[in-house]
This record gives C-alpha cells, sequence and structure tokens, in this order.
C-alpha cells in the first residue's frame, strides 16, 4: 500500500527567517510559522482561540528566496513533508524535533516591504510560487514559478469564450 507524507500550512511568521549555508554552500532556512484556531466554547460562549507553532525548513535556492522576502509576521502559504529528526542537547539527552521540510512556498499577503507598489487583488503577491525539485534530481537551476492566473475583467464573463458557439 503507498503511503504519502504531505503537509499544506498557511500561517504567519513569528521571527525573520535564519539562513545559513552547509560546508558545501548549499543554504539551509529555519522559520517558525504560527497557524491560529478559532472557537466558541460550548459552556461558556466565548470566543477560545489557539496558536500552533510550526518549524519549517527550507533547503538550497527555496531558502535564499525565503531569507530574501518573508519577515516576521508575514502570511505564507507553504507545502511540503514532515521529517522528525534526533538529536542531542548540550547535556546530551536525546531529543527529538518534528519539522515540516518545504518544498514550495507561496507568499501571501501585500508586497510591503518588497520595493514596490502595493498588494493585488486575491491575496498572492507577485513574488508567485516558489517550488524546489525532488532531493534526488537537484539541478542548479532557478525554481520554477507558478504561472499566474490572468487578471479577470469587469464584463459579463464571457469575453473569454469562442465565438462558435455549438448551438
Amino acid at each position: 500500500m503507498a503511503s504519502i507524507n504531505k503537509v499544506i500550512i498557511i500561517g504567519n511568521l513569528g521571527r525573520d527567517p535564519e539562513v545559513r549555508y552547509t560546508p558545501n554552500g548549499a543554504a539551509i532556512c529555519n522559520v517558525s510559522l504560527a497557524t491560529t484556531r478559532n472557537w466558541k466554547d460550548k459552556n461558556t460562549g466565548e470566543k477560545v482561540e489557539e496558536t500552533e507553532w510550526h518549524r519549517v525548513v527550507f533547503y538550497d535556492r527555496l531558502a535564499e528566496i525565503a531569507g530574501e522576502y518573508l519577515k516576521k509576521g508575514r502570511p505564507v502559504y507553504v507545502e511540503g513533508r514532515l521529517k522528525t529528526r534526533k538529536w542531542a542537547d548540550k547535556d546530551g539527552i536525546e531529543k527529538f524535533t518534528t519539522e515540516i521540510i518545504a518544498s514550495e512556498m507561496q507568499l501571501l499577503g501585500g508586497r510591503e516591504g518588497m520595493g514596490g507598489p502595493g498588494g493585488e487583488e486575491g491575496g498572492a503577491s507577485g513574488g508567485g510560487g516558489y517550488s524546489r525539485p525532488a532531493p534526488a534530481a537537484r539541478p542548479a537551476a532557478a525554481p520554477a514559478a507558478r504561472p499566474a492566473p490572468a487578471p479577470s475583467k469587469a464584463s459579463s464573463g464571457f469575453d473569454d469564450m469562442d465565438d462558435d458557439i455549438p448551438f
């Protein structure tokens, strides 16, 4: 039976990204992403809010892009997989950490701090989507950007149809 390890998360950065480089020059970027869940308590009727923090790791070109464009408080869409790793703290005690290993990223919200005009309609920034190839085939080329949706026309919605209607 096949298995799937896929995470899709939208949240806000809790701090500025930390970018570092391995001895062979590969970039690694770590961020903390906050997601918030709201609900109404059944007993008291009060609104309750719960924030969950997620560790996200970007590699290679995606790490460089994240380090350049992400800032504390900025909303971001991340797609990737879960990875749990074991490490030893300064006292030699084994600890476990579960992280999201990012394969795609989409900058959300306006273009504040990016040197351009205000945000676009629909919430996606002009930065587009960024992804990185699977680990087995990492070319040195830049990541592929998702094509931006065509701007919608303020008309009846029939402008994009063919003139040859079959009825």
